[in-house]
């Protein structure tokens, strides 16, 4: 296993987790990246860095990041987004990890990217579940700003400095599953103290 594997895989794995904050803004920012020749993904994945790709993603990610600050329209957003950033971050991890096989390399793409970016939207969807309960809505544009930013910067490190933003986000990835476990035992903790009816 070469450094450049290594690199190329964290770079894809990098860019998938930051599906789950925002599902276009690591495409765009990908296919920009491949555009200039910053870098480069495996044979068949070239649309990525075409003009109709670009300017597709383009539009996408700002109707994505401006939807987030529409207060109904957040949580309505929350439900497509799981499902289509486990698809966005398998496609983007698959296009850098350079495997011959073609069950492995998307299996791993899949276990890899997709159910990073499937952890980090279960953690931004419950934050901003947590805001809307906390102050009715009014500190969603606040969450809204910072994934959006957590998207674009975690999505430039992944590209300069993919090896710092593997470790980032992979804390990232153990704050997230860490509440959401916590989050777990207090609900089943609530169902087991809740009084039994049919005594």
């Amino acid at each position: 296993m070469s450094l450049e594997w290594i690199m190329s895989a964290c770079i894809g794995i990098g860019l998938a987790a930051c599906c789950g904050f925002r599902v276009f803004v690591p495409l765009l920012i990908a296919s920009l990246a491949t555009k200039l020749g910053i870098i480069n993904t495996i044979t068949g994945f070239e649309w990525l860095s075409g003009w109709p790709a670009l300017l597709g993603l383009a539009v996408a990610t700002i109707f994505e990041l401006g939807a987030y600050y529409i207060p109904w329209l957040d949580n309505v957003l929350d439900t497509i987004a799981t499902p289509t950033s486990i698809i966005a971050g398998t496609l983007l991890s698959t296009s850098f990890l350079q495997i011959d096989n073609p069950l492995l390399h998307w299996g791993l793409g899949l276990m890899l990217g997709g159910s990073t970016a499937g952890i980090i939207q279960a953690g931004t969807s419950l934050l901003r579940l947590g805001s809307t309960a906390t102050t009715g809505g009014l500190a969603n544009p606040v969450v809204a700003t910072g994934e959006n930013v957590a998207s674009i910067g975690l999505s430039i490190f992944s590209i300069l400095l993919p090896l710092v933003a593997a470790v980032v986000i992979f804390l990232v990835l153990i704050f997230i599953i860490s509440r959401l476990v916590a989050r777990r035992k207090i609900w089943f903790t609530r169902a087991d103290k809740s009084p039994n009816l049919s005594r």
